[in-house]
């Protein structure tokens, strides 16, 4: 077991370069698929700075602020669709029995589903972020110490990991229903466009979904109000942004349990 946990990222690296290589075989095809990832994706930061051309703040959140939750919010699921949003396809291999083959080769399903089809085209959404981030940072003054940085690093990749295992879950779920990978997406991609906004304009209830349901809040939200020194909703503790880490473990845990179900689950089509 140990080996094999050790083995893990060596598989990985291999796999996902074999894709690698094989989009870089076309390197102007590649340009452009990454230039048009880059423009589609910021397009809904091009819609709040049009917001911000009516009003000056939006839920307590001013243009530096909101493009520095923005920020977060793509570059955390950027990271992540890239790494393990390939998983979210494994209901059509679930459904063509095309998935049996994971289980016969030497290397976890797991990694072989997350590297499937890996497509380094989506680098392009955490690339623009990151632009939008410094230009976040240039207009914002936050009061920088050590602490402040480690915690902005830790947050993203926190974020990053709390989103990738609300994709392995999604991935799980298909296990049970095979035609359900948009009801993931509605937590994956559709996470990401509520956590750039800030989530008290959506109501309490919807505040304490994301807090206590499904952790969207840990993404980027509680941290962000960390750092800009904005109280937490709900009568939290301000601090509560500090927390992304241990969520994102318990996060872990929990889609580790749900994809080992699904594999104990799978009975192949039988064809």
């Amino acid at each position: 077991m140990v080996e094999r946990i050790l083995r893990a990222p060596s598989q990985y690296w291999m796999l996902i370069m074999m894709w690698v290589r094989s989009s870089m075989a076309y390197p102007a095809s590649f340009v452009l698929m990454l230039f048009s990832s880059m423009v589609l994706t910021v397009m809904d930061f091009v819609a709040i700075v049009l917001m911000f051309s009516h009003i000056t703040s939006f839920g307590g959140f001013s243009l530096a602020e909101m493009a520095l939750l923005y920020a977060t919010a793509s570059i955390t699921l950027g990271i992540a669709d890239l790494f393990t949003g390939s998983i979210e396809r494994v209901g059509e291999r679930i459904r063509t029995g095309t998935f049996d083959a994971y289980l016969i080769r030497p290397v976890p399903a797991f990694l072989q589903t997350a590297a499937d089809g890996f497509a380094l085209r989506r680098i392009g959404r955490p690339l623009q972020a990151l632009v939008v981030m410094v230009f976040a940072f240039s207009r914002l003054d936050v009061d920088w110490t050590v602490a402040r940085g480690i915690m902005l690093v830790v947050s993203i990749a926190a974020g990053t990991v709390i989103f990738g295992a609300i994709f392995v879950l999604g991935a799980a779920f298909q296990f049970v229903s095979v035609d359900s990978a948009e009801l993931a997406n509605s937590f994956t991609y559709g996470g990401q466009t509520l956590t750039q906004y800030p989530l008290a304009v959506f109501g309490k209830e919807i505040v304490r979904a994301v807090t206590f349901v499904v952790p969207l809040a840990f993404v980027n939200y509680y941290p962000v109000l960390y750092l800009l020194g904005k109280p937490a909703p709900l009568g939290l503790p301000s601090w509560i942004g500090l927390l992304s880490p241990l969520v994102a473990v318990v996060m872990v845990a929990l889609a580790s349990l749900a994809w080992r179900a699904g594999l104990r689950r799978y009975r192949s089509t039988g064809s």
